[in-house]
């Protein structure tokens, strides 16, 4: 087992990679009578083009199969896997993202009971025509709900102009014609593919025994038969800089319109420390240009472009990245006039300076340290971390480090006019 200590943070990590190839971490956190449990596998909705374990050629899979195999993970033929937590005093969740599917639960009692719970049903898949056919129907209604929703369409929107290649512009979901598609012999293609042990990683936290938990789940996994780790061939992505298209508007029955401003990063080539380093001082560049203390946020408001419901953030994975600047407004070209003023500005003649870099960096340490007194975040954090061979605890080295140069290479990774998009919405019956 080895023994990870972070002596600016006061934690220590446990680790071990077992025989068939599976990462258990643990986190014990003093003070907390809950403990926090994630099983999570390196697969997400743009994992839809990969070889199939044990051949050869690539394979195209539907769209929404990642997120359709999660649902079905919970439905065995003895039942529902959610009742069997209840009943052990655990509350279970699951979720899928772009790049991951994780499976978790919570609990203050009978913590080895839930794990072992835990590890069997995600690793015992149970898939048939007739229950993948019913599920179709479930999922039909998640879209609908989905579609319904006008931040979500706003958010997606974005992305779908920004990118016209990569699969990151294709729902989470899928489309209703996409998963009409899935079968049973999909589901087990692909859960044989990515939810081998060696392509997975188990994370505990709370309160727990790191020694303990380790060797419970390694006594679990030897008892347990799998093939030989075998790494996944994925897709690479490829993708244009500039964005797939430069506006687009949609109507919906909402009463004040809604503007988002999408950035395209153009440097998504990083793995590691390098990567954290770009999306720290990203981050720190934005907060600094689009915060609530910026000049901009203050113009913003004042002129009354923007209202409470104005966001910002930026995201950035191995093969994808982004920005995105949204709020309601009855002013979108003036909105969009003042960002793109802003970054031209920005772009144009660098002015952030020490005491701008010193007070966001404060503020972003802050909200760093107040995060990790939630073991639900860092949980929820850390494989995203990992999976992108960087470490959640490096975060506040790295921010202390980072200088202003820094800040100005990775916002000019955003900052170029052709990875820009506007996607809006306007109340149905507006349309020009």
């Amino acid at each position: 087992m080895e023994k990870i200590t972070f002596e600016n943070l006061q934690e220590t990590l446990y680790h071990e990679k077992l025989e068939n190839g599976l990462d258990v971490y643990v986190l014990p956190k003093r003070g907390f009578s809950k403990t926090y449990v994630t099983f999570t596998t390196k697969y997400g909705s743009i994992d839809s083009v990969f070889v199939p374990r044990g051949k050869e050629e690539m394979v195209r899979v539907p769209d929404g199969i990642a997120h359709f195999l999660e649902h079905k993970m919970f439905e065995k033929e003895e039942g529902d896997v959610f009742q069997k937590f209840g009943e052990n005093g655990a509350s279970a969740n699951a979720f899928t993202s772009y790049t991951r599917t994780s499976y978790l639960f919570s609990t203050t009692e009978k913590l080895y009971d839930n794990t072992k719970v835990l590890l069997d049903f995600v690793q015992q898949p149970y898939f048939t025509d007739q229950t993948v056919e019913k599920e179709k129907g479930i999922i039909g209604q998640e879209i609908t709900m989905y579609e319904d929703n006008p931040d979500w369409r706003l958010y997606l929107g974005t992305i779908q102009n920004l990118y016209k290649q990569h699969p990151i512009h294709i729902d989470i979901l899928g489309t209703y014609e996409s998963i009409d598609k899935i079968t049973a012999d999909h589901l087990y293609e692909c859960y044989e593919t990515f939810y081998h042990p060696s392509n997975m990683v188990f994370f505990a936290i709370g309160a727990v025994d790191p020694e303990e938990m380790i060797d419970f789940v390694r006594k679990d996994q030897s008892a347990k038969t799998f093939s030989e780790p075998e790494e996944v061939v994925r897709d690479k992505h490829e993708e244009p800089s500039e964005a797939g298209s430069q506006e687009k508007t949609l109507n919906m029955d909402i009463t004040k319109p809604k503007f988002s401003f999408g950035m395209k990063c153009n440097r998504t080539n990083l793995t590691g420390e390098e990567l954290l380093r770009q999306e720290l001082a990203v981050g720190l560049a934005m907060d600094i240009l689009f915060g609530r203390s910026s000049k901009f946020y203050s113009k913003a408001y004042e002129e009354g472009l923007i209202d409470e419901s104005y966001g910002y953030e930026f995201n950035l994975e191995k093969s994808f990245g982004f920005a995105v600047i949204n709020s309601d407004t009855e002013h979108l070209e003036e909105l969009e006039q003042l960002i793109r003023s802003t970054i031209e500005s920005a772009s144009a003649e660098w002015s952030i300076g020490e005491e701008d870099l010193e007070r966001a960096r404060k503020k972003r340490i802050g909200q760093y340290m107040r995060s990790l007194n939630s073991i639900e975040y860092i949980a929820n954090q850390f494989t995203h971390y990992l999976f992108n061979d960087m470490n959640l605890f490096d975060v506040l080295p790295l921010l202390e480090q980072l200088d202003g140069n820094d800040l100005k290479e990775a916002f000019g990774t955003i900052a170029d006019p052709k990875g820009h998009t506007v996607f809006k919405i306007t109340p149905a019956g507006e349309e020009k």
